[in-house]
């Protein structure tokens, strides 16, 4: 079996990171439990475009860029389903004489994709993109939006009432918090990928996927694990309470919405997540 050079080897040869550096990073890796080029790129310390140079670099693939300015058939994006794309962080950019030509941010596991081609009888042949690069051309094929990031702190409402949506946008804006909105939890899914939330506030029933569906969904997706959720719902007992933090809600809201709590909540759930 073939013995590919370690990432941290080639980001110390690119002189983009000390040895020093590279071992503690690992081991801050391994305490959390996460890919070690994402965690270097979620701290600032690698671009997106270094981080896949080096992978395709580690694993000899080839290095693909502009993914959203390509031309895609409906057959082709049809191949994977959205939720797969998401969750593997893949993009399909070619299907011919049963190849797959698959971009991936993450080639250190594509154990999930070959089971896939050996299930469709295809060859996957994998080449290497930045997450974003890839989240850009879901979110342009897939989803039909474009992704718009923000200098603005982002809060994300999750709400069918429009009376709700209202209230929230109006308290939010007044305290210079830009507000997206969604009526349901499908369409805040969406909106996660295209906007990029700093903050999340979701209502527990809703039409399609309720709150804790939508938590379930974006936790699944390592890109937004970290993002605060915060429920809001009517009163609820000890139990009821008890599962939303067991879920992985940062908090909940009871309604009627005070502003001063609303707030005091976002700014909570800001201290953590920056």
């Amino acid at each position: 079996m073939k013995q590919w050079k370690k990432l941290g080897h080639i980001l110390i040869e690119e002189q983009i990171l000390t040895p020093v550096a590279v071992a503690r990073l690992l081991a801050i890796a391994k305490r959390h439990n996460t890919r070690f080029g994402w965690t270097l790129e979620d701290l600032g310390l690698v671009t997106g475009d270094e981080l896949a140079k080096a992978l395709a670099r580690q694993f000899e693939l080839r290095r693909v860029t502009n993914l959203v300015n390509g031309s895609y058939s409906q057959e082709l994006l049809n191949t994977f389903t959205v939720e797969f794309v998401l969750e593997q962080v893949v993009f399909p950019l070619k299907l011919e004489d049963k190849v797959l030509v698959v971009a991936v941010a993450d080639p250190t596991d594509l154990k999930t994709l070959h089971n896939f081609g050996a299930n469709h009888g295809v060859q996957i042949m994998p080449c290497v993109a930045s997450r974003r690069e890839i989240h850009e051309a879901i979110c342009t094929f897939y989803l039909g939006k474009n992704i718009q990031e923000s200098k603005q702190t982002t809060v994300l409402v999750v709400d069918d009432d429009v009376l709700i949506q209202t209230i929230l946008r109006d308290m939010l804006n007044s305290h210079g918090y830009r507000v997206v909105i969604a009526k349901d939890g499908i369409e805040g899914f969406r909106e996660t990928i295209a906007c990029r939330p700093q903050i999340i506030l979701t209502d527990k029933v809703m039409p399609k996927l309720d709150g804790f569906a939508l938590l379930s969904s974006l936790k699944a997706i390592p890109e937004f694990r970290a993002i605060p959720v915060i429920l809001i719902s009517d009163k609820m007992t000890d139990d009821d309470e008890a599962r939303v933090f067991r879920m992985g809600f940062f908090d909940y809201i009871p309604k009627p919405i005070k502003e001063i709590t609303l707030i005091s909540r976002i700014e909570r759930a800001l201290g953590r997540y920056e």
